[in-house]
């Protein structure tokens, strides 16, 4: 009897919580942030995103990003753009640039696990996204310009 009860404790309607993997950062590139004076507010290592798999995966399901890491979204166009935060756990602020590598706008400290669309306000190129709060700590505006340039590859 007692071998019962037990076997029935094990048995739950419930189901056990799955795990979220952890993705590992891995950079594939180096992204500067440049003033109106052309001076460098901040570089981050990047991770790119240029295939349409790459940007629909984004940053779904990562569970941290320090203030040295962000992605950078690559299309093959300038064009409005819209992101959303589904699967996303990370509060982020997205910052559209246009094709001359100014930014456009930044949609800061967005909701983790969002449906709601967060949208560029004119046509957009690059898209970088980094840390919640990330643009107020290093003053980031539409006068800010980027520059990026990939890792040369491991032989």
């Amino acid at each position: 009897m007692l071998l019962a009860g037990s076997l029935l404790l094990g048995c739950r309607d419930e189901p056990e919580p799955v795990a979220m993997r952890t993705i590992p950062f891995e950079p594939e590139g180096v992204l500067a942030f440049v003033g109106p004076d052309g001076r460098v507010i901040r570089q981050i290592a990047i991770e790119i995103a240029e295939t349409d798999s790459a940007r629909a995966r984004g940053m779904m399901d990562r569970r941290s990003l320090t203030s040295r890491q962000g992605m950078l979204f690559t299309f093959p166009d300038a064009a409005p753009r819209s992101f959303w935060m589904a699967n996303t756990p990370v509060p982020l602020d997205i910052i559209f640039v246009d094709a001359d590598s100014q930014v456009v706008n930044i949609a800061e400290r967005t909701t983790p696990l969002s449906r709601e669309r967060v949208e560029s306000t004119g046509p957009a190129q690059y898209v970088v996204e980094v840390r919640a709060g990330f643009s107020d700590r290093f003053g980031l505006t539409d006068s800010t310009r980027v520059r990026w340039r990939r890792l040369p590859e491991e032989s």
